[in-house]
């Protein structure tokens, strides 16, 4: 049964992620008055096929099948172009609003699924492990957002907590789940390791309970679902992320981030048919994003990022698809971005890691662009400089 978006908002879940703050150093206070949307290409985009090495025959001789027509690729420059389906972003380029960033990637990448997105949510090394997301550690080590706020961060859909995963983080879940069994929606409480809880489990319990119904009430008392959009939003589920996402920021629900997904990018088979597809649901959604936040005059406090656990191989394989690889490109949108290339385009003759894209600009860099350039926070865990990529 297809669901309206009134229905899916009253019928949604909201389930935070609620445990033991941890108070982190004082420092000047943080732009929370600038929202990031971050949007996960799940399963591992194709760099190659996203932003094209249009004029470099090795390009074509790796990929005599699925390679993108030198004559359709809508040109950044004299080198690399977008795929056509991403034709809807060429305007926020043309306006200096896309920046892209070449060659993102880590050192010793790891190319499972399940470890890979792991690293690049805890903007950990490939070596080390932890449980925290990189926003959930700069809330914890830097500054949190104000108690007020109606959360932390929000994720839309079905997505993981991800990079907002962290002890003491107030996080929402709203899934499109359809008909919902409201008794089965009970908060999870997650006590930081080495912390000690309430010693009154119950009042813990209540206080949590009490926490979540005040960030839902929040919420919902915006009329979110009322909100004029401003913009019109593409049919299917990230269509109605962006738009839901659209209307929250609107509406004036105070939550400084929302993560989106759109899955579908695991292309080991038919790449021709199913990449186009997703460029296309990908950049129609972000670009009527784009739309409703200038309707409403806000498309200067928002930043948007994409962001998956890896790319693909240079090399097509013998079923027309491409397999996990290394480095990929991803975007940063926004009012206050300045657009155009970052990084560099990795070379297609000096492949490395049984024939995968050599990285050239570390994915702690495009978060460092979020801590340091947008935020104005001090976020030195990351490592990496930004790009100055944030007027």
């Amino acid at each position: 049964m297809k669901m309206n978006r009134r229905e899916f908002l009253t019928s949604a879940a909201l389930a935070p992620l609620v445990t033991v703050p941890f108070m982190g150093p004082a420092q000047a206070a943080a732009r929370w008055g600038r929202a990031v949307v971050l949007v996960e290409l799940k399963g591992g985009n194709d760099g190659l096929n996203t932003v094209v090495p249009y004029t470099d025959s090795t390009y074509y001789s790796l990929r005599p099948n699925i390679a993108v027509p030198k004559e359709t690729v809508l040109q950044l420059d004299e080198r690399l172009g977008l795929a056509k389906e991403l034709a809807p972003l060429m305007a926020l380029w043309d306006q200096g609003q896309l920046a892209v960033a070449l060659g993102v990637g880590y050192p010793d990448p790891n190319l499972s699924h399940f470890r890979g997105i792991q690293i690049w949510d805890t903007a950990t090394d490939s070596s080390e492990f932890s449980q925290r997301g990189w926003i959930g550690q700069l809330y914890d080590e830097v500054e949190a957002p104000p108690a007020e706020f109606a959360a932390d961060g929000m994720v839309l859909g079905r997505g993981v907590f991800g990079p907002l995963e962290a002890p003491g983080r107030r996080v929402m879940v709203l899934k499109n789940i359809g008909q919902l069994d409201a008794a089965a929606l009970l908060p999870t409480i997650a006590p930081a390791p080495g912390m000690a809880v309430d010693p009154n489990p119950l009042a813990h319990v209540l206080g949590v309970q009490q926490d979540f119904k005040s960030g839902a009430a929040a919420i919902l008392a915006k009329g979110v679902e009322n909100v004029d959009a401003k913009a019109s939003f593409p049919e299917g589920k990230f269509g109605l992320q962006m738009e839901l996402a659209a209307k929250m920021i609107a509406g004036g629900v105070q939550v400084p981030v929302i993560k989106v997904t759109l899955g579908g990018f695991d292309t080991h088979a038919a790449q021709v048919d199913e990449q186009p597809l997703l460029h296309a649901e990908l950049a129609s959604g972000l670009s009527a994003f784009a739309d409703s936040m200038r309707g409403h005059g806000m498309w200067d406090d928002v930043l948007v990022m994409t962001y998956a656990e890896f790319g693909r191989r240079p090399k097509e394989n013998g079923s027309g698809g491409t397999d996990h690889g290394t480095s990929a490109p991803h975007f940063l949108m926004g009012g206050r971005v300045k657009g155009g290339l970052y990084g560099e385009q990795p070379p297609l003759d000096d492949l490395v890691n049984r024939d995968n894209l050599q990285h050239r600009l570390h994915f702690r860099s495009l978060y460092a662009t979020v801590a340091q350039e947008w935020w104005g926070m001090d976020a030195s865990f990351l490592k990496e400089a930004p790009l100055g990529a944030i007027a």
